[in-house]
């Protein structure tokens, strides 16, 4: 790295500030041409701002989508892109995971078989999941902080953000042809708009096995080197007149305003790489006090809890395939999360986050006092911020633990909080004396009993009796344990000594007692709700105890919520007045956002280099048919050992399976499309390094890395291991023709002796 001042280097290191590389920052599109495009040129950018970001013409940000669960979303749990004019997405394969789930049973499991429709008629429809795509983003800045003020409460400043967006938002759509979002940036000091047209029938169209789109499982999770097929291919769907609608046999494929074309010419040391999609939230501007209650307080309950509950699910699961295949989802989310905290922690001391923020502070603060306006306004934000977190500190504990273990313990309680809107609603028909508005209500009940019925039926899908039963027991003594007398709800500490501390016996008394432990008895309670019945359910009385003690343990935490919201505004607005000639870019909201940067290898540790790429020589190393999560299948031995690569191997004649960028990317780029200097998708991005774990919070340019799998190998496992070459031929794919070499040479006479100068 350039040498330069410590100063210096601590702002653009840990505070997310200015731009020591090229590669830092999740950059808002619209604003490319002010503030990265000569910085692109320089490392190969070959298309103009418009090319990329215009809201005019078809441009690459409309090839580039937001993956939700609802059909009017306001975040979004991964990216994919379009790839064919018939509306194909490629995403990772732990983004589409859910979705081949929910379509897999013990006989037609598609997590371990794969798989691949043939035919549009073939393709699953997965209801819920929706595909958005930018329609254009708009500064509202100007639009709302006019009307606020320091002397507002935060409560009467949200509520005028509220109110102001409410109408931005409501022009914006047009009477609900799009979805809109007004999002806060640099904590609340400017206001962007976000409209989006939102398509709802996303059917799912080829995925590779498990042990292809998954190899490595946790124990490569997050890890370098890394050697996993981590794609999934889905389509959208439209109206016949191409609007969005929702699932129908009439409807479309999508004819998208723009879709990627696909480079196969590979990729080496230093080519440019530019990434966009949906980064979901960095917290680059933490203080201090911030990053150090996190890693005192915050991490350890959540890496106990969450580790406990995974040890349980894995032993059910490795007894029971049926019960492997409800679980999948569940432990694969949970385990990636368990697993980056673990790395949070571990990294923010390596990496000695806190003292290089402390740094910074100091220089800040002293920035501020040497002027009196300045100290007036901002003079005691890091010391209130310092003093609130302070105060949280016996608090916060209990509270993650009664959350984990409590409410989001075991299943049965987590459904049973479901039937609370039910069970009011109960309440209020046999208080209520007017008949006609008992017979309202009655209608009510109705209506969210059917409603129930369908939530019942998709929560039994996915649902082992056994394996909560022992979830509930392990949970339940963690919270009677570890969580203080004063928030234990009357009926926890009451059934506990009636069943003297044997947490197992307390389980075996719930789940028998409980209708909600079984999917028959829960339907016949809906089809005629009774409120005794579901007022002496044990599960249904514990849940409404937990959530009364949380509740006010939560109160009591958020106390100087207010206060800290001002305090972290203040912060920010500060530093960016400290330095004005710097280029900052916002924290990541899961809004649209581009990063650049190039492909680089680096270097983890002392004497240990990690090459930039990897091979399918390494999923033949790493095999070991004893281990499900180091299963090599037969027909992807069969090629590796014929080397039948067809076009997509690399110059070497390797097969290139996943390759490094210094990217900066956070949760929700999962699955975005990785593209070279031309616009050409080059790569899927699917995960970050070991060694960079706390980058939500500080970057690491050394360190910090994004592992892709090379779009060679996607297109490989789907038309030389599927044989899904129908797939192949919708996409638009470019590979340079290599050109000869010219040789000049000068003829010379045939004269016996003669020679060439």
């Amino acid at each position: 790295m350039k040498k330069i001042n410590y100063l210096l280097l601590t702002l653009l290191l840990f505070a997310g500030l200015g731009r020591a590389l090229a590669d830092e920052g999740m950059w808002l599109p619209m604003f490319i041409d002010r503030l990265n495009y000569i910085d692109m040129q320089k490392l190969g950018l070959q298309l103009t701002p418009d090319e990329i970001y215009s809201v005019n013409h078809a441009s690459l940000k409309d090839a580039v989508v937001g993956l939700a669960d609802s059909p009017n979303p306001s975040g979004y749990f991964c990216t994919a892109e379009i790839v064919s004019p018939q509306g194909l997405m490629f995403t990772n394969y732990h983004c589409g995971f859910e979705s081949i789930q929910k379509h897999s049973s013990v006989s037609n499991d598609y997590l371990e078989e794969g798989f691949w429709a043939t035919n549009r008629d073939e393709e699953l429809p997965n209801e819920g999941l929706t595909a958005s795509i930018l329609v254009r983003m708009a500064d509202v800045t100007d639009s709302i902080i006019p009307f606020l003020n320091d002397t507002m409460t935060e409560s009467a400043r949200s509520a005028a953000v509220g109110k102001i967006s409410g109408r931005l938002k409501k022009a914006a759509s047009e009477k609900g042809k799009y979805n809109v979002n007004v999002k806060s940036f640099f904590q609340g000091n400017e206001y962007y708009m976000f409209v989006y047209i939102v398509y709802k029938d996303v059917r799912l169209v080829g995925a590779p096995p498990s042990s292809i789109g998954k190899f490595g499982g946790d124990t490569d999770n997050w890890m370098w080197p890394r050697q996993t097929g981590d794609f999934s291919v889905f389509r959208i769907y439209t109206a016949p007149d191409g609007s969005p609608a929702e699932y129908s046999k009439d409807n479309v494929p999508l004819k998208p305003k723009y879709h990627l074309s696909i480079s196969l010419n590979g990729i080496k040391k230093g080519d440019f790489t530019m990434i966009m999609g949906f980064p979901g939230r960095t917290d680059r501007y933490a203080t201090a006090s911030d990053v150090q209650f996190r890693l005192d307080y915050y991490y350890p309950p959540l890496i106990e809890v969450l580790g406990d509950k995974l040890s349980i699910w894995k032993k059910h699961m490795d007894a029971d395939k049926n019960v492997k295949i409800k679980y999948a989802t569940q432990y694969a989310t949970t385990a990636n999360g368990w697993k980056n905290f673990i790395g949070q922690s571990k990294d923010i001391k390596d990496l000695n986050v806190v003292g290089q923020k402390i740094a910074f502070e100091e220089k800040f603060q002293t920035w501020v006092e040497n002027n009196p306006v300045r100290e007036e306004k901002y003079g005691d934000v890091l010391r209130e911020i310092s003093d609130i977190y302070q105060n949280r500190t016996s608090d916060i504990g209990p509270l993650i633990y009664a959350s984990l273990t409590g409410i989001g313990g075991s299943g049965i309680i987590q459904f049973a909080q479901s039937f609370s809107g039910l069970q009011g609603l109960l309440e209020q028909y046999k208080k209520e004396k007017d008949k006609d508005k008992k017979i309202k209500k009655e209608a009510q009940i109705k209506k969210v009993a059917e409603d129930l019925k369908k939530s019942a039926l998709e929560h039994f899908k996915d649902y082992d009796m056994a394996t909560d039963r022992d979830v509930f027991s392990a949970m339940t003594k963690i919270y009677y344990n570890k969580v203080p007398d004063t928030l234990h709800p009357e009926v926890l500490d009451k059934e506990v000594k009636k069943h003297k501390e044997d947490f197992n016996a307390y389980a075996d008394y719930v789940f028998a007692g409980s209708f909600l432990s079984d999917r028959q008895r829960t339907l016949v309670f809906l089809n005629d709700p009774d409120l005794k019945a579901i007022d002496k359910d044990p599960a249904f009385k514990l849940m409404q105890g937990y959530m009364g003690k949380i509740m006010a343990a939560s109160v009591k935490y958020k106390k100087n919520s207010d206060q800290l919201s001002r305090d972290k505004r203040l912060y920010v607005q500060a530093i960016r007045k400290m330095m004005p000639g710097k280029k900052f870019y916002p924290d990541a909201n899961s809004t649209l956002r581009l990063s650049f940067g190039t492909v680089e290898d680096y270097y983890p540790a002392d004497a240990v280099h990690y090459d930039y790429k990897t091979h399918l020589s390494g999923v033949m190393q790493k095999e070991n048919p004893d281990n499900d999560e180091f299963i090599v299948p037969e027909k992807l031995k069969e090629l590796y050992e014929t080397k039948d690569y067809g076009p997509y191997a690399d110059a070497d004649g390797t097969m290139v399976v996943c390759f490094l960028t210094n990217n900066d990317i956070t949760g929700g780029n999962s699955g975005s499309p990785v593209m070279n200097a031309k616009g050409e998708l080059i790569g899927l991005a699917f995960d970050g390094n070991w060694e960079a774990m706390s980058s939500n919070i500080a970057y690491a340019p050394k360190l910090q890395r994004t592992i892709v799998v090379d779009i060679r190998y996607v297109l490989f496992i789907i038309d030389k291991f599927a044989g899904a070459g129908n797939l192949v031929d919708e996409l638009t794919i470019h590979k340079s023709v290599p050109q000869p070499v010219r040789i000049e040479q000068t003829l010379q006479p045939e004269t016996e002796g003669a020679s060439v100068n």
